[in-house]
């Protein structure tokens, strides 16, 4: 018998180092060539590593969350024959018992909770609704008595007199009764109401797996892009009326638009004039790379975070086959199925929280690029029109740019060439 190493391969783009997301095996497992063997997560997507041999598993380097590097070994098999360990190193340096790679902890720990405080007085004016009291004795139906000064107070403080006990003549609700019904405990010898309990329990959650990648990404783009922001008001009511007539009248095979294949021809028309835009910079190199192709990123979010599909050669697409792209590669990124190359390549990045687009937002550049587009919601507000104030569908179009590669002045017209399309929709589809 012989022992067979398995290093991790090169999994692409200049990559140094992968995380490790889940083991298929265990120590001891007996395994099939092309088996699956474990799952690594690169910056871009994970992929199902196999099984390079048919053995026995005898070594594991790396529990889940741990980062392996290209080119070390990661498994050691018992094969048949004489395997190519003779003088190979093994993952021994930092093997883990199975107990730790198949029931590795889970990221998240939740420290035990400290012994509760002593209890404190509630603050006043604290609403009557989390205040734990005790119901007055009162006949069925009595209305409490009390006066026009301390019925108006009660209003304000939202307090119903009929929780309220008395110590007045005849029961009567004074303002000391109202203040010590809001600070929680009753008047006379009656035990105080307890608070509301502290929490005081912290979570710990490990920043591993896809989170990992994307802070490590939004961090990077941080840090090297010296970004800038642009933001537009754009007139949408001519183009969410043509949308709302397409929708209306497309074949049973077409998809139902959105917004963004609209937003996707207007870049694909107005890009070929600002070629530094659709454009990816190498900045360890100092080239920037300008693409004839819009390749268009799309953010879409997911159960594991943010992640940016790409819709290769939008120039291509008519505004059915954009949104048919759209939908394939958001549930490509949303299964995570998607491979390497629907991952990467995007030479600018479309960003939309849909109906939660807010009044502006300032994006962070997908790096390496050097634009992207974030369209806000769309909402109706009077604006002044031909002298006349009218109702109009207005959005705001929200943009930011690396200053290293794109000019403001560039960038603002190009914008507003953006706009014009967008509020003059025909032009979308006029050569």
């Amino acid at each position: 018998m012989g022992r067979f190493v398995f290093k991790l391969p090169d999994l692409g783009e200049g990559t140094a180092e992968a995380e490790i997301v889940a083991w298929h095996v265990k120590i001891g497992d007996m395994v099939a060539e092309d088996a699956p063997l474990v799952d690594m997560l690169t910056d871009k997507a994970t992929v199902e590593m196999t099984s390079p041999v048919a053995g026995k598993v005898i070594e594991i380097a790396g529990a889940p969350g741990e980062m392996a590097a290209v080119g070390g070994a990661i498994a050691v098999f018992e094969v048949e024959g004489s395997g190519n360990a003779a003088d190979e190193a093994s993952p021994k340096a930092q093997p883990k018992p199975v107990a730790e790679v198949v029931q590795a902890p889970p990221p998240v720990v939740e420290k035990a909770e400290a012994p509760p405080p002593a209890p404190q007085p509630t603050p006043p004016r604290q609403p009557v609704e989390t205040v734990a009291h005790a119901i007055p004795d009162r006949a069925p139906g009595e209305k409490p008595l009390a006066s026009p000064a301390v019925r108006r107070r009660a209003e304000d403080l939202g307090v119903k007199l009929g929780h309220v006990a008395g110590t007045g003549p005849a029961g009567r609700i004074t303002h000391e009764d109202l203040d010590a019904f809001i600070a929680g405990a009753r008047s006379g010898p009656a035990a105080s109401a307890p608070t509301l309990a502290r929490r005081t329990a912290v979570e710990e959650v490990k920043v591993i797996g896809m989170r990992r990648a994307i802070a490590r990404q939004m961090q990077e783009s941080k840090r090297r892009i010296p970004h800038f922001a642009y933001v537009e008001e754009v007139d949408m009511t001519e183009l969410e009326d043509l949308r709302v007539h397409l929708n209306a009248t497309k074949r049973a095979d077409q998809p139902k638009l959105t917004m963004l294949p609209f937003m996707m021809r207007a870049l694909v028309r107005v890009l070929p004039a600002y070629p530094q835009i659709n454009a990816r910079f190498d900045d360890e190199a100092g080239v920037v790379h300008r693409y004839a192709g819009v390749h268009i990123g799309i953010a879409t979010q997911t159960s594991n975070g943010l992640i940016v599909p790409v819709v290769r050669h939008a120039e291509t697409l008519d505004v059915w086959a954009a949104a048919a792209e759209v939908a394939r590669v958001a549930e490509i990124a949303r299964s995570g199925k998607g491979s390497k190359d629907d991952l990467s390549g995007s030479t600018i990045t479309l960003t939309s929280l849909g109906p939660l687009g807010g009044i502006a937002t300032t994006p962070v550049i997908n790096h390496p690029e050097v634009a992207i587009i974030g369209p806000n919601k769309i909402v109706d507000r009077p604006v002044v029109r031909h002298g006349q104030i009218a109702v109009r569908k207005m959005m705001n179009l929200s943009s930011s740019f690396d200053h290293r590669v794109v000019d403001g002045y560039d960038a603002a017209e190009f914008i507003q060439r953006v706009k014009a399309m967008l509020e003059h929709p025909a032009t979308l589809f006029m050569d």
